[in-house]
């Protein structure tokens, strides 16, 4: 299959599965929509407010690779920061900027292949890149896309999944499968293979974070097991022997 056709069936996927979207009560592009989502969002992702720096970069330029409906890019133009969204789906862009009309927000959006940013050499002081890299035809030439939007001494942070990971393994057990196994591309990694993508930059820094949390995915009989007994014994564990099994593998990197 040629990359376009490649791109096209991502961008199709996506288009048709906005992410997290499952879970949602409220009717989509409505302020309690973005409100629900969002909620879900960082109580799935309960790690993101310590380590994205959402309130690091006023007055900085920040891209986003994989906006989606901009939960993330909210909390950095909350932040002061002065921000710009991609995505290849235009749906997602299209609710993206409504989120940021019911914030009162402003934000640079468009549909646009982070595999072939449109901005100059060194134009961003921070490029975030969360949960986009293990998705996209060709995630090497995403990454040098990338460093080379950011300027010297920028930095990056990019997240993957990380093959030995607690989710995988019990994916494999229970058989039931991960979110959008079904996804035109889907790359799991492990940290030599991600250390190996992000080896450009001058300094990088890879670590483990998202463990069980109650999910609101599951119903019955699986969703009592994972929820009521699962997420409770696997965090009665001390991190210190469970660390690098978390399912997101994140770097942290400068140009």
């Amino acid at each position: 299959m040629s990359p376009e056709a490649s791109t096209l069936r991502v961008q199709s996927y996506w288009d048709a599965h906005i992410h997290d979207s499952v879970i949602a009560r409220q009717e989509a592009g409505t302020e309690l929509f973005f409100q629900e989502l969002a909620e879900y969002h960082f109580d799935k992702l309960d790690y993101l407010m310590r380590v994205a720096g959402f309130d690091r970069y006023a007055g900085k330029r920040v891209l986003e690779v994989g906006c989606g409906i901009g939960i993330d890019l909210v909390r950095f133009a909350r932040g002061g920061a002065r921000v710009t969204g991609v995505d290849l789906s235009e749906r997602a862009v299209e609710l993206a900027g409504k989120n940021f009309s019911y914030q009162g927000l402003a934000a640079q959006l468009e549909v646009m292949d982070g595999e072939a940013l449109k901005y100059a050499d060194s134009s961003f002081d921070f490029v975030y890149a969360h949960g986009v890299l293990q998705y996209t035809p060709n995630p090497e030439r995403m990454v040098s896309e990338i460093r080379r939007v950011l300027k010297p001494g920028g930095e990056a942070l990019l997240q993957v999944y990380n093959r030995w990971s607690w989710l995988n393994a019990l994916s494999k057990i229970t058989r039931v499968d991960i979110e959008h196994l079904n996804a035109p591309i889907l790359r799991l990694y492990s940290p030599e293979e991600f250390k190996r993508l992000v080896s450009a930059f001058a300094s990088v820094s890879i670590f483990t974070e998202r463990f069980p949390v109650k999910s609101r995915l599951h119903r019955g009989v699986m969703a009592f097991f994972y929820n009521s007994l699962f997420v409770p014994a696997f965090n009665l564990i001390p991190r210190i022997f469970v660390k690098s099994f978390g399912w997101h593998l994140i770097a942290k990197a400068v140009k």
